[in-house]
């Protein structure tokens, strides 16, 4: 990249970093069933939180700081999310799952084998919206740890025409996040793992339900 579009990059962020703290800092968080989360803490299991992508801005806030390693694909618009994500408080590891035995892969399963907790989209980085890609649960059943699903719902949003229908909820909306009790991956082995992903997709899907009601 060039010094230009380096420059460019940095003012991109920094606007987006502060658009997105300053919006957040009006919404009204409802957190539903987390108790899961916090005992898999307490106890040192390591966590991967799977959410769609699009519902990735709202969850930022209340984790940062916590030394969650967020799954940001390579890609150019990955590059402002990852900078962004950065400058909140989180960890990110770049690239993508969906190939199976990729870097990003290898590098989240040592994460999570280390006891650090990681976060992933199972419809990133494009898609289908809502269909769970078996890498998060390749992951958890190479490591053992838990996944536990979130589910967000704003009650007024802004909803993007991409292909994700990326969530931004207005200023000063109620927004809820709801977590499933966590869940081991019962699977000898990542093929088995990877047959699942109908379990773990209506789970997510009742997550969301759950934030919903």
């Amino acid at each position: 990249m060039s010094d230009h579009g380096e420059r460019k990059l940095r003012w991109i962020v920094r606007l987006g970093t502060l658009l997105v703290r300053g919006l957040a800092s009006t919404w009204r968080y409802r957190i539903v069933g987390d108790e899961g989360l916090r005992a898999c803490r307490a106890r040192g299991t390591p966590v991967v939180l799977a959410l769609w992508h699009g519902t990735l801005l709202v969850p930022i806030i209340p984790h940062r700081g916590e030394g969650v390693a967020v799954l940001i694909s390579e890609h150019r618009d990955g590059e402002i999310i990852a900078r962004i994500i950065e400058r909140l408080g989180l960890r990110t590891v770049r690239g993508s799952t969906t190939r199976g035995g990729g870097r990003a892969l290898v590098a989240l399963t040592r994460t999570l084998a280390a006891g650090g907790d990681i976060a992933i989209t199972p419809d990133g980085p494009r898609g289908p919206r809502e269909k769970f890609a078996p890498g998060a649960l390749i992951a958890a059943q190479r490591s053992g740890a838990a996944v536990i699903a979130i589910g967000v719902h704003a009650a007024h949003a802004w909803r993007l025409k991409s292909w994700d229908r990326f969530t931004i909820p207005k200023p000063f909306s109620r927004v809820t996040i709801a977590y499933s009790d966590p869940t081991f991956v019962a699977a000898d082995s990542p093929r088995e793992a990877a047959e699942l992903t109908g379990d773990f997709e209506e789970l997510m899907h009742r997550t969301t339900a759950r934030a919903a009601s």
